[in-house]
């Protein structure tokens, strides 16, 4: 499995292709691509390459799916024996972003992300709903057969137990 570490918003990711991320705030608007050029570490099945800082000529390709804020962060300040409090909150701007090409520094291609699978509540549902159908069916499979099992070994074990008719003695 190839793999990337990429360098954005101060911050450092490992990627893979057809991966989600949240990053910082990029600039473009949703559904545009976007090239990250800070690419530290490259990692393919055969052979590896390691930036000094960047590996030139190095990008991964993503797509924005969404511009949104990130879940509220709370900050409580308190100085004590003073009766002063203070509580607010701050919700960071983030970039949903998919992977979708890695690219060596030669330019060659690495990895490329598969199409992109359209996800619903209704499909997801029923995918649930199926996985739950199938445990049952191989459930009931499984007691069906240990019943035909104990059947089985009663029968035998009643055949074993008869003995020959015998003559007994007056």
């Amino acid at each position: 499995m190839s793999f990337a570490v990429i360098q954005t918003g101060g911050k450092q990711y490992k990627v893979s292709a057809s991966e989600i991320l949240k990053v910082e705030r990029l600039e473009n608007s949703e559904g545009k691509t976007v090239e990250f050029k800070n690419v530290l570490f490259l990692n393919d099945d055969k052979s590896t390459e390691i930036g000094n800082p960047n590996i030139q000529g190095a990008k991964v390709e993503a797509t924005i799916l969404k511009n949104t804020k990130n879940r509220t962060i709370l900050v409580f300040k308190k100085r004590r024996r003073k009766n002063s409090r203070k509580k607010y909150g701050h919700r960071q701007l983030v970039s949903l972003v998919r992977i979708t090409k890695i690219f060596s520094g030669n330019g060659k291609l690495i990895a490329e992300a598969g199409p992109q699978k359209q996800l619903s509540k209704k499909i997801v549902k029923a995918d649930q709903t199926r996985e739950k159908q199938i445990l049952e069916a191989k459930k009931f499979e499984a007691e069906k057969a240990s019943k035909i099992k104990k059947s089985v070994k009663k029968i035998e074990k009643k055949e074993t137990k008869k003995k020959p008719l015998t003559l007994k003695k007056k």
